[in-house]
């Protein structure tokens, strides 16, 4: 009787590859495994951006401006009046059939101060420029990331130590979509 053999290499067995890079084990709790799993599964697929919307220049709304600036210190005695209206259309946008908003999903750029769910005002018309905050599309996936231009080459840096920085290599194509001019937050 012959013995049943083990080992060996068989197809689809042994470690995935899927992240192309060096793996590393780390022990997490059991009740966190499935909840670790679907993040690592969602943030490579996901785009970094989401919900462009172009701005429709026929809204209009003013909002009451106070003649005084707040003080960022100690309280200063209050000013009860109003001096003039601001429309907020004039005050973010400076070329509206060239303006979009997206909305930021992931945290790629944390430590420049875009959360999740950031609203990103987005001027397509402008020239892209070192450190600008630029949405870009890198092999047809977008990204919100700094564009770094350093002796005639060009990358993106992530602000968060997290996600790696993009360093192109032939064949992989960026296109600059866009400079962020405003980020739009919600504090509650």
């Amino acid at each position: 009787m012959e013995k049943p053999k083990h080992g060996g290499k068989r197809e689809g067995a042994g470690r995935k590859f899927k992240y192309d890079e060096a793996t590393k084990t780390i022990r997490v709790p059991e009740s966190r495994v499935l909840e670790i799993k679907e993040f690592l599964s969602k943030r490579k697929k996901t785009n970094e951006i989401s919900d462009i919307r172009q701005v429709d220049p026929v809204t209009q709304v003013e909002i009451p401006l106070a003649s005084e600036r707040i003080q960022a210190g100690f309280p200063s005695p209050a000013q009860d009046y109003v001096d003039k209206k601001l429309d907020l259309n004039e005050h973010l946008i400076r070329n509206v059939s060239a303006t979009f908003i997206v909305r930021v999903n992931s945290q790629s750029m944390l430590n420049a101060g875009l959360d999740i769910n950031d609203e990103l005002i987005v001027d397509r018309s402008l020239e892209a420029k070192h450190r600008d905050v630029v949405i870009a599309l890198v092999d047809n996936d977008f990204t919100v990331k700094r564009l770094m231009i350093e002796d005639g080459e060009h990358w993106l840096k992530a602000e968060n130590p997290d996600f790696k920085d993009i360093h192109f290599t032939d064949g992989q194509e960026l296109v600059i979509w866009g400079v962020v001019t405003r980020v739009i937050k919600n504090f509650r």
